[in-house]
Parts: structure tokens; sequence; C-alpha cells
């Protein structure tokens, strides 16, 4: 790999690149679904390419390529120049990089059960043993997914980095669909979308004990049909750790994204509302709502060593004692507001450009236990498990429905209701945060498939938080 890095970077720089990096990815994936005791897809890729990205005539170009051979690459690198040349004609300003330390580095992940080594029969055999067990009265759709990728990816830039990196991931999922003929209800484990997704080998489908839960899954499908549908008015919720993982990742992981606030990032997935006049000022949750960006955390499927720029991974606060203080960016946007680059940068693969994506956007945990949060609520609703989302252009007005909820009375849960939904504006709702579950709560849910960008990017990102409590929000339908 050195021979093909070090012709592509020779050849970029003798075409007029002022700077050029290189990206070669090898990624294995394996895929498995069943549903309704049959094996529903069995699906095994690999893919390997080189991409390369420079600044010529102060801006950028980037192409790519799946030959991985020395001559391949220096026909990429003098292409990728090319285009930078070509959109230079057009460009408002030069280009301009922060500064960076430097790293040679090479990075393996350990996992207790390498996921290729554990044969599909037993993958197989999990799902639908679960299938079989979440056959009852009433559920007309069982389905169980579970997915594991391997990667070895190399970066290595004309400022003398060369890394080297490697990425195991496992992900599973059940849920079961239940009917009386007239609606349809759902319930999911872990989470909803396919599951919980971590930088973890086959221990992750183990400890989630498919074959335990299976049972509750079905039966809470079941259960939704007869459930009195969610009241509406102005109350209080406790949002449960599955759905508060999205509740942060749509008002609080996107929003921050430096590209939206700068305008680079608008047609697809919106803008945002945290511009650089709020940074450092702008209360944007009560004092207990601290929110960080950490790609460190071990098992995060929204953390890495290193982004796709070479910079090492970091944990920032994004939001600290509720004021907003901080923003995911690239090396060029942290560059423009003379901030320090963080390490948010990266390609969905070789044959895409890097750009900003969340890493592990937390919310830290707080000091009370769940019992303590549900006792505080005279009436209200504990919901989870996120069913649906939506929420405007910039990130502000929102409205999210959970599949399953309880009505709280008095302090205690009582009834089971059925298609719960919560509106509200993002720096109201998080301001009338007044309570977050410990650490003992805390989990960092996985989020597989975050679409970003033009052309679309799919990125792997997570969300740690514990379960948390809100003051006064609109629930149900108000007329």
């Amino acid at each position: 790999m050195r021979d093909i890095i070090e012709s592509a970077l020779l050849s970029a720089k003798r075409a007029g690149a002022t700077y050029a990096d290189v990206r070669i990815l090898e990624r294995e994936v394996e895929e498995i679904s069943t549903k309704n005791g049959s094996v529903d897809a069995l699906k095994r890729s690999f893919t390997k390419g080189l991409g390369v990205r420079v600044i010529a005539n102060g801006a950028w170009g980037f192409a790519s390529s799946f030959r991985l051979t020395t001559d391949e690459a220096e026909k990429v690198a003098e292409e990728a120049v090319l285009i930078a040349k070509a959109s230079s004609l057009t460009k408002i300003e030069d280009v301009s990089l922060a500064e960076v330390e430097i790293f040679q580095d090479t990075v393996h992940q350990k996992v207790e059960i390498d996921p290729f080594s554990v044969p599909i029969s037993e993958k197989i055999s999990v799902l639908l043993e679960s299938d079989k067990i979440m056959n009852i009265p009433g559920v007309i759709v069982r389905k169980g997914n579970m997915y594991f990728s391997k990667e070895w990816k190399t970066f290595a830039s004309t400022e003398g980095a060369y890394i080297e990196q490697e990425r195991i991931v496992s992900g599973a999922g059940i849920s079961a669909i239940a009917t009386n003929g007239k609606e349809l209800q759902i319930r999911s484990y872990p989470s909803s979308f396919g599951g919980d997704y971590q930088r973890k080998g086959f221990e992750l489908v183990k400890s989630a004990d498919f074959l335990k839960n299976a049972e509750r899954v079905a039966k809470e499908a079941v259960a939704l049909l007869s459930a009195k549908p969610c009241p509406s008015g102005i109350m209080d919720i406790v949002l449960g750790g599955s759905q508060l993982a999205l509740q942060v990742h749509e008002s609080a992981g996107h929003p921050t994204e430096l590209d939206r606030v700068l305008g680079e990032e608008a047609s697809f997935a919106g803008m945002s509302f945290l511009m650089p006049d709020k940074l450092g000022k702008f209360r944007y949750g009560s004092d207990i709502v601290n929110i960080t960006a950490d790609a460190t955390i071990s098992e995060a499927l929204g953390g890495f060593a290193y982004d796709d720029e070479g910079v090492k991974a970091k944990r920032i606060y994004l939001v600290k004692n509720g004021i907003f203080v901080g923003y995911l960016n690239s090396r060029e946007t942290a560059k423009k507001l003379k901030l320090e680059p963080m390490g948010a940068m990266r390609a969905q693969s070789w044959n895409f450009m890097p750009i900003i994506r969340m890493t592990s956007i937390n919310l830290e945990p707080g000091d009370k236990t769940l019992d303590e949060l549900i006792a505080g609520v005279d009436r209200g609703i504990y919901m989870d498990t996120n069913k649906s989302w939506s929420i405007d252009q910039n990130r502000l007005n929102f409205q999210f429905g959970t599949e399953i909820g309880w009505e709280i009375k008095n302090g205690k849960i009582q009834d089971m209701v059925k298609n719960p939904t919560y509106t509200g504006i993002t720096y109201e709702f998080w301001r009338s945060c007044d309570g977050i579950a410990n650490k003992d709560f805390w989990h960092v849910w996985g989020v597989p498939n975050c679409g970003k960008g033009e052309p679309q990017q799919v990125m792997q990102v997570s969300h740690g938080v514990s379960p948390a409590r809100f003051r006064n929000v609109k629930v149900g339908v108000l007329r």
C-alpha cells in the first residue's frame, strides 16, 4: 500500500497540488435478515479502493478508483488536481486548513468474538429461535436482522501523516408487528429500525439476549392494540434512552454541524439555527444539560481513532451547563471561525469525499434514578423507542412519535398508551429538562444509517444517553 500511496501523493504534487491526502479502504460486510420463520436475505459483500483529495489553485478536487495499482493511483491523483483547477474558476475564496498535529500510527480494534468467525448457521439460529418465540396470536409479522462489518483503512497526506486503523462493527435487532384488523402496532428490541449497533464483536448479540426478550416484544405489540390512545395536552414526559438518542441526534447533533451553519449543507437535510453569534452565549438547555461529541468511547459506533483528515479523536463539549459552546467541524471550517479542529470529517467509503459527520453525540448522565424521574411527575407520559420523526429545516420545530408509552399519575407508572407523540421547539424543549438519570442507566446507542450530503452519504454515528425528564411538553394532538 505504501507504494500506491506514495505514487498518488507525488503525482498530485507534480500536477500542482499544494495539499493532498489519500484514503485506501477495504471493507467486508455480512447481513442476515429473517421474516416469519424463514431467512429473508443473506448478503456478503466486499469493497476496496482509494480516494485522493487535493487542493490546487485554492480549490478542492477529488477522484477515486477501485484499482489499487501505482499507475492507477497516479492517474487518480492527476484527475483530482484537474478537477480542483476547474473548480477554482468559480471559487469565492481559497481553501485554507487549520494546522493539526501530524500522526503516524496503527490502530487495531480488540473484540471478544470475531463476528466473521461465528458460523452463519449459529447467527441464523438465534434469529429463527427469537422468531418462533414471537409467533403468538395477533402477531402477523416477525422480523430479525444482524449486521457485521470489518474494515481496514489507511490515510496518508503530503503533510506526513500515515495512519492505519481497523474497525469492527456488529448490530442486531428483532421486531413484532401485530394487528386486530383495524390497526397495526409494532414493538422492537433493543431499539427500532434495526436494533442496536456498536464497535464490538459477536458478544454484542450474546449480551442482547434476544431469546429472553422476544416474548415480551410480541406481547407488548399485541397489548398496544387494546391500549388506550395517548392523551393530549401540556404535561411532563420522561423519555427512555432509545427515544432520547434520536432526540439528541436530530436536535443536537445535526444543528451543531458547522457546514450547515456556513451554508454548505442545506438542500438535502436542512440548515441550523445555531449561528456563530450564538457560540458561547446562547442558552440551549437547562443548567443540567451537557452534550458532548466524543469519538474516544471504545464501543461507540460514532467513535474512531482518527477521522478522515487524520485528526485524532477527541471529546469536546457542544453544550456545557446549558450553554451552546462548540461545533462539529473540519480543518477548513475550523479555520474560518478560528476554532480548533475536533475530528468530525468522515466519508461513507473510498469513493466519497469526507464531509462533517456526527461522532458520538452524548447527553452526559445526571444524578437521578429512573424511579426518581417518574416519582417527580404528577401527570405525564413515559415514552420509549422511536416510531416517527419530523424536524424543520433549521432544526427547531420538531415532532416525534414512539412505539409505546405509559401514563404517569402521582409519581407512579399506570396504564400503557399507544401512539404517543410529542412536539416542541428545540431550545425550549432542552431548557425544560430538569432531571437526567445517572450513569447506571447510560447507554451508547448506535445509529447505522444517518443520511447527509449530495450525493447522499450514509454514516454510522451514536448517542450516549440516560432517560431524562422534561416539563410542560405538548403531548398528542392539540386542537
